[in-house]
């Protein structure tokens, strides 16, 4: 059975392991992971089935409308920090269909709650999923954001959701 649970350090070699096969155009380097799942660890979680890392979902507080570049050290938290972050949420191929995508976003939209906002950068036409969990795109973003979303590759979108808090 497939199960979420917080990532510890010794995670980050099968997370990343998972990255490169899912993310192989957008590569990230260890240490990106590493420093997500330090400074915010709530917001880290790996799935794990008969042993194996299968999937993680990576989230952390920002400023409103400034998700990090693609492969960008943190440094910290803000302490401005007023939107939550959905960095990925990522799931093998042959373990997809089984709703633990899903599962995963129930986790982090809890963490969320604390934000009057969610944001995150929809990769691979992920839109509609994204869009079942009331995501969507702004009316405008500023030319700042625009910029580091085309990092994200081609087709990728901005969405954010308002949390009930």
């Amino acid at each position: 059975m497939a199960v979420w649970r917080k990532v510890n350090a010794s995670d980050i070699n099968g997370l990343v392991q998972v990255a490169n096969v899912v993310h192989a155009t957008l590569p990230e380097r260890d240490l990106v992971f590493a420093e997500r799942a330090r400074l915010f660890p709530e917001g880290c979680l790996v799935l794990e089935e008969d042993a194996e890392i299968c999937g993680y979902a990576i989230s952390h507080p920002i400023r409103h409308g400034q998700p990090p570049a693609l492969d960008s050290l943190l440094g910290e938290i803000s302490s401005e920090a007023d939107q939550f972050y959905i960095h990925d949420v990522c799931v093998l191929p042959e373990k997809r269909g089984r709703g633990l995508a899903g599962e995963a976003l129930q986790k982090l939209l809890a963490v969320a709650k604390r934000y009057p906002t969610t944001c995150l950068v929809s990769v691979y036409g992920t839109a509609p999923f994204w869009a079942r969990f009331g995501f969507r795109s702004p009316d405008a973003i500023d030319h700042t954001l625009s910029e580091k979303v085309r990092g994200y590759g081609d087709g990728a979108i901005y969405l954010e959701r308002h949390n009930n808090t």
